[in-house]
């Protein structure tokens, strides 16, 4: 799964951290235009620009993308801006009038990325072709689909491949549109090396205010871009106008952003070595004292089934996660993470108790 091409081997010119933007939609030829004229007056040139041609929606009526049409605007922005161009494809005839256009990069979006008879049908279509192809995460968290994704496109030849992540639909956080879950884009890296991964902040907020934080926590948790929606006039646009910026906010947005470089693990500084020791040792020691929690916890468990008590006391495990919590709390550590991390430490417990019950019961096996 590592051998592919990076985005500064795609033959492109591109560089450094990615930066995609434009408008979540073509509208009109005017607007391309406007768009441009804007970035160019900003000095707030992206290294692609992203129009949607087709705009998959929930329910039909709404707004669906202006079609093929659509491409032939985008000659505006080789036009104006002299950059590559990139929008989303859905199936095979997307795929087909995408290259006709002479479309520089493709996307894959998410509602097309939990469907592996879709990502199979576009994968198919773009066998023998040599264009570079963005898979981004799909609608849940489900890592195997979106490694699946890349590895059809890889097995047709593909070898110019990166990822987009653009948060996960979650019907109880209000905070996103789409939760981030920001391990889940930290795990694809780190089962395929190499592998970049774009941060799309516009969709995971779902509004212009948030873009800037979760921009930034994209880039401290060492993805290699940012995919950001921008539209001349972004109150008045046809789709998703929330999460949209003008060229300007873009710039200043862009501008804020402290870029971080990910340390090289090949050659780390001395510094980094010593302190990345320093942590290996306290690795080392707190697995030491959960081995021997867990030793306490299988005495406990012995005791239970010898004087016939439940695995779970609700008592006593209400008084371990409100004092932990507060304790963990003091020691600068946040709530969310004491009780996350309780939760786990509780459930490994309750199994290696209840597998003594059943050890002790082969009837119940």
């Amino acid at each position: 799964m590592e051998n592919h091409l990076q985005t500064k081997d795609w033959g492109l010119g591109l560089n450094g951290h990615l930066i995609i933007a434009g408008p979540c939609s073509a509208e009109t030829p005017e607007q391309i235009e406007k768009v441009c004229l804007d970035m160019k007056k900003e000095n707030m040139i992206p290294h692609l620009f992203r129009a949607g041609i087709w705009k998959p929606r929930t329910r039909p009526g709404s707004f669906e993308g202006i079609g093929e049409e659509g491409l032939t605007w985008m000659e505006i922005v080789r036009n104006h801006l002299n950059i590559p161009i990139t929008t989303e494809v859905g199936n095979a005839a997307h795929v087909e009038l995408a290259l006709k256009h002479k479309v520089d990069v493709l996307w894959i979006g998410a509602r097309t990325t939990v469907n592996p008879f879709a990502v199979q049908e576009i994968a198919d279509a773009l066998k023998g072709v040599d264009i570079p192809v963005m898979v981004k995460n799909p609608m849940n968290p489900d890592l195997q689909l979106w490694l699946g994704a890349l590895e059809r496109l890889q097995t047709v030849g593909i070898n110019k491949l990166a990822a987009i992540h653009r948060g996960f639909s979650d019907s109880y956080d209000k905070r996103f549109r789409n939760k981030p879950n920001w391990s889940m884009p930290i795990h694809l890296k780190r089962e395929w090396k190499g592998m970049e991964v774009i941060n799309d902040p516009s969709h995971i907020v779902g509004n212009r205010a948030g873009i800037l934080e979760t921009a930034q926590r994209a880039i401290n948790f060492g993805l290699d871009g940012l995919m950001i929606e921008t539209h001349h006039d972004p109150d008045n646009a046809w789709s998703d106008a929330k999460q949209q910026v003008t060229p300007a906010a873009l710039k200043q947005i862009l501008s804020q952003i402290d870029f971080r470089e990910t340390a090289g693990s090949e050659n780390p500084s001395e510094r980094l070595n010593d302190l990345r020791s320093a942590v290996d040792h306290l690795d080392d020691q707190l697995l030491d004292l959960l081995q021997e929690r867990f030793s306490m916890i299988d005495q406990i468990g012995a005791y239970k089934r010898e004087n016939h008590l439940t695995v779970f006391q609700s008592d006593r495990w209400k008084y371990v996660m409100e004092s932990r919590t507060q304790k963990g709390v003091t020691k600068n550590l946040s709530e969310k993470f004491m009780k996350e991390l309780l939760y786990c430490i509780h459930e490994e417990s309750v199994k290696r108790q209840e597998k003594q019950l059943r050890e002790a019961d082969p009837v119940k096996r």
